[in-house]
């Protein structure tokens, strides 16, 4: 009889990487795991990303299917980001067809997106104070899809 998966929903702070553990000794000294979080039980997998200097919900279960399914299906994902300063129409533009970013001495294209300016600010828990975002001037919310 197969187990009955487990499903939990946590919001990831600022600073923790989106995966339980690592193999890599180094980066099990510098940087800091979900399972710092929570004693999850075995079997426990994230459901797609949030990079380590963002915070939010993600999604963790231990149906293995279910995350492949998500992360494969195309299933739209939709992100709210404060921007330093206030984004212009033609910023927007290049947002939706894709811009150029480095990782790790890496160039990448990221994928097309819907952008929208959002009128009213979204409820959120207050922001880490490490992001040190609208400190000295203006900024913007926009939603990624």
């Amino acid at each position: 009889m197969d187990k009955i998966p487990r499903h939990f929903k946590l919001y990831k702070p600022c600073g923790i990487i989106s995966q339980l553990n690592s193999n890599c000794s180094r980066e099990l000294r510098k940087k800091k795991f979900l399972n710092e979080l929570f004693d999850f039980p075995e079997g426990v997998m994230p459901i797609g990303r949030l990079d380590e200097k963002s915070e939010g919900l993600l999604l963790l279960t231990t149906d293995g299917k279910l995350s492949d399914d998500i992360n494969r299906s195309g299933v739209e994902k939709e992100y709210y980001a404060q921007l330093d300063g206030e984004i212009t129409n033609e910023a927007e533009a290049l947002l939706e067809k894709g811009v150029a970013i480095g990782f790790e001495g890496k160039r990448y294209l990221t994928k097309a997106c819907k952008i929208c300016k959002l009128s009213a600010l979204p409820i959120l828990p207050e922001a880490d104070k490490k992001l040190r975002i609208g400190r000295h001037r203006p900024t913007s919310w926009i939603s990624i899809t």
